[in-house]
């Protein structure tokens, strides 16, 4: 690697904060990296020019090093961050310490002697020469088990930081607290830099009774009856259900405590294939608020794998409340698949019902005689642009939750085991399952008290 001196690096700093080069650029020009160059920078901006001093070799120790990755986890900094802060050359040296303590801990961070060491013969003289006084043998002790409570703490609070990120000065108590026992809780306050107060009167916490501890019980209680589909803010409104008022902030701080969250969404099965028939206009326009029940609907097909096979699930949603009007589920995406729910779902609609049933531009929905059931019950058909996943958003974020509440948390015998759980879902999705946006009701409860009010 070339050699620069400080006008170099100075030089190359003031091209960079000039903002008409890149790193890249910068380095490139020069013979080195633009991480080179990006050190550099940093280093100027934390230190002045004395940062872009030529720097001598140094060998350090592993409390240093200790420091230095203690620091790294603490803040979230990355390499090149604390290689400017701490005045390191090479921010691959500090990548190069983080590798060693992962494999070998404090002893893998030792410097390592330089030359050959000199064997020579030992006479009496020499052997009393070597061996060590009491301060001496006390020293090595004490700096052994510093080492190992730098070590301790340093594991801690690595594996803290990969679990929730940011790390606070409550969590650095927390772990002075777990090593009180075998190291100095002085030493240990030094060490986490955290303010002895802070310390105290987390452990003051401690001994008081847990305020939230009913509340915690309940969370836990719905969270599991539920089988972990809700999340914090369905958790609260089932709480106020219950007779608990409680902010949902204050719901979401104790699950993320309790290690609670809920679950992720998956794609969906697509069926167009072209045009095959006639298509609609997109009547329903995004426009997903229904003033009552049978007003508006939603439909799509979704596919799930099991034991080898597919299945395919035709479902209808109202938008009213969003709940589930009836469906069909078979092994293959025939139309019959579609002509069934639809008959099923007639069953629902009266006289006085003036429906738009909306789909995407799959093949079923372009057949004829789809189009032709749905004028003879009078219904407006609508469909999405081609392919235009948002214009059918609702149903797509059914088979989403759906998807991650029920398929993927549970394990089944069978096909048919499977179709009797879906139902069971589906009746828990109409009759149980709480919405924020339905003000905490159920589908279900939700049309139910909006025809009472009617």
């Amino acid at each position: 690697m070339a050699k620069f001196t400080q006008e170099n690096k100075l030089n190359a700093v003031q091209r960079y904060l000039e903002g008409n080069e890149s790193y890249h650029s910068i380095g490139e020009s020069l013979g080195t990296s633009s991480s080179v160059i990006m050190n550099w920078v940093a280093q100027y901006n934390l230190h002045g020019l004395e940062g872009l001093l030529k720097k001598s070799y140094a060998s350090y120790s592993e409390q240093f090093k200790l420091k230095v990755l203690n620091y790294m986890i603490e803040h979230g900094t990355s390499p090149n961050e604390t290689a400017a802060i701490f005045k390191i050359s090479s921010p691959g040296m500090i990548r190069k310490w983080r590798i060693l303590y992962e494999k070998g801990g404090v002893d893998a961070l030792k410097p390592k002697k330089k030359g050959r060491t000199l064997m020579k013969k030992e006479n009496k003289r020499d052997t009393q020469k070597q061996v060590p006084t009491d301060n001496s043998i006390e020293a090595l002790k004490a700096e052994v088990k510093q080492l190992r409570m730098e070590n301790e703490y340093l594991k801690k609070l690595n594996n803290l930081s990969s679990k929730q990120g940011k790390i606070t000065k409550q969590d650095k108590a927390k772990i002075v607290y777990e090593l009180r026992n075998d190291f100095s809780v002085k030493a240990l306050i030094t060490l986490a830099d955290v303010p002895r107060s802070t310390y105290y009167y987390f452990v003051k916490q401690l001994d008081r009774p847990d305020k939230d501890a009913e509340l915690k019980i309940l969370i836990k209680e719905i969270y599991y009856e539920h089988k972990g589909r809700y999340g914090y803010r369905r958790i609260r409104d089932e709480l106020v259900n219950r007779g608990y008022k409680v902010n949902h902030k204050k719901v979401q701080r104790i699950m993320k405590g309790l290690g609670l969250k809920s679950m992720v969404r998956m794609k969906k099965y697509r069926s167009y294939k072209g045009k095959v028939g006639k298509t609609a206009p997109n009547i329903l326009d995004r426009n997903f608020k229904a003033e009552k029940p049978n007003e508006k609907w939603v439909t799509d097909i979704t596919e799930f794998k099991l034991f080898g096979e597919k299945l395919y699930l035709s479902p209808i949603l109202d938008l009213f409340n969003g709940e589930i009007i009836t469906y069909t589920i078979g092994s293959r995406p025939t139309y019959s698949l579609v002509s069934n729910m639809l008959e099923k779902s007639f069953e629902r609609l009266t006289d006085k019902d003036k429906l738009i049933l909306h789909s995407d531009q799959g093949w079923h929905y372009q057949m004829r005689q789809y189009r032709h059931a749905l004028k003879e019950q009078g219904i407006t058909q609508s469909m999405s642009r081609k392919g235009n996943c948002y214009d059918n958003a609702v149903i797509e974020n059914f088979f989403g939750i759906m998807k991650s509440e029920f398929l993927y948390l549970n394990e089944f015998d069978s096909i048919d085991h499977f179709k009797q759980e879906l139902e069971e879902y589906m009746n828990y999705y109409n009759n149980k399952r709480i919405k924020t946006k339905l003000k905490g009701k159920s589908p279900v409860q939700f049309r139910t008290l909006a025809q009472q009010a009617a």
